[in-house]
């Protein structure tokens, strides 16, 4: 028997439109998914064709990526702004706790989020992902600047001519990545323009770097507050963090 289809819902964030989508709204156990960086929910998909049947999934899209929409004029995208997302879909969803799963941005998300609030995650799986390096304290400087620099810089969206054009570009920046993988990636991820080319959805001001960020002390202090079971996972072929 084939897996049950995924519905497509918009949730409100403060008044900007959440895209989830979810299978077995009355299932148990609850799990929701969070992606990585300029991704979409999408890429959970080869996934979750090995769950259980019977599980309620959510699959979230980020604030100004997949099909979620951006911020206004003005408006810069910060770390704290996802965990707004995650209790946006908890709540819009009716989700007194969960069990959360994240992928390198998405796990970063899951993490900060199960120690601010604990009573709401049940357990904690991050792929490829532990925390934030925010470097010596003397980065601060040099973040801030980038940060002032990028904003000069307008926002620049690519065109392709078709999604499988998309798809190559993103092999060359992680050649890592398989056809198959790249393409599903491309095809979710874009979307067709009047003139006939595509585009990706995801908000370009997500390339700017961040002003502020969470040092080493900070960041163990979050994963000390996590009192859920964790489970950590890392591939042994494809992109390897130095």
């Amino acid at each position: 028997m084939p897996a049950a289809a995924f519905e497509s819902l918009t949730l409100d964030a403060e008044g900007l439109p959440l895209h989830v989508r979810q299978r077995h709204p009355h299932g148990t156990p609850a799990v929701l998914f969070l992606h990585g960086w300029l991704d979409h929910s999408h890429g959970f998909d080869p996934l979750c064709e090995h769950l259980p049947e019977g599980w309620r999934t959510v699959l979230l899209d980020f604030r100004g990526m997949g099909q979620s929409g951006h911020a206004g004029p003005g408006a810069a995208y910060h770390l704290s702004d996802h965990l707004l997302d995650v209790e946006a879909a908890l709540d819009g969803l009716a989700l007194p706790s969960v069990h959360l799963v994240g992928h390198s941005l998405g796990g970063i998300v899951a993490l900060a989020y199960a120690a601010a609030r604990p009573e709401r995650i049940l357990s904690l799986t991050l792929i490829e992902s532990l925390g934030p390096s925010g470097g010596p304290p003397e980065g601060a400087l040099q973040r801030l600047r980038g940060f002032l620099d990028d904003a000069r810089r307008p926002p620049n969206r690519k065109r392709y001519p078709t999604a499988e054009a998309a798809a190559e570009r993103l092999r060359q920046a992680n050649p890592t990545l398989s056809p198959e993988a790249a393409l599903l990636f491309a095809r979710h991820g874009t979307r067709q323009e009047p003139e006939g080319d595509v585009t990706f959805t995801f908000d370009p001001r997500h390339r700017r770097r961040f002003g502020q960020g969470f040092d080493e002390a900070q960041w163990l202090a979050l994963e000390a507050a996590v009192t859920c079971p964790v489970q950590i996972l890392r591939g042994s072929r494809g992109l390897s963090p130095s």
